[in-house]
């Protein structure tokens, strides 16, 4: 009897041994990611920020913290979009999280110019901007100039991936806890 139980056994834990193996043949047909956390040379870069809405800057100033935690260089954001009027003085107050964000970038060294052209199509004069901003005569002309100089172009598309798992996993551990 005892000889009996353990060949059933060892068949069951064959079967479901081989249902994993199969499982994971057709989850991970291509295996698992390799990591290689490198360092990088110093790089300057251009973010490109043209946004439909303040907000966005949120996301903008995840992206150069990040950034500028692992790439040494100078960091240079041209403002050309509808995003400029939060620098206005005038929406300080309604602006004033992302604004005082955006300064705290400056402090640590990152520079903001702003699109002449764009400030004056939105109705702005340079008095009317925070002070960290320099008005400069054009946007894409100023990253034309800054790209001759060697600064490397970053297309700063808002699009923050902050749980993005849970969209297509959301009874995942990490999601459990979100809902």
């Amino acid at each position: 009897m005892t000889i009996r139980l353990v060949c059933i056994a060892v068949a069951s834990l064959l079967v479901f041994a081989n249902a994993d193996a199969a499982q994971s043949r057709y989850l991970e047909p291509y295996g698992t990611a390799s990591k290689n956390m490198h360092s990088y040379p110093r790089i300057n870069r251009v973010y490109d920020v043209n946004y439909n809405k303040p907000q966005e800057l949120y996301a903008l100033y995840s992206f150069i913290t990040n950034v500028n935690r692992v790439v040494p260089g100078k960091s240079v954001v041209v403002l050309h979009g509808a995003e400029i009027r939060a620098f206005a003085k005038e929406n300080y107050l309604k602006y004033q999280d992302i604004i005082d964000k955006m300064a705290s970038l400056a402090h640590r060294g990152v520079e903001f110019r702003m699109c002449n052209n764009a400030m004056h199509a939105a109705g702005f004069r340079t008095r009317d901007m925070d002070g960290f901003i320099t008005v400069i005569p054009a946007g894409f002309a100023e990253i034309i100039y800054l790209e001759s100089k060697g600064y490397r172009y970053i297309n700063a598309v808002p699009t923050p991936v902050k749980d993005s798992r849970c969209l297509d996993n959301p009874k995942a551990e990490i999601c459990r806890h979100k809902t």
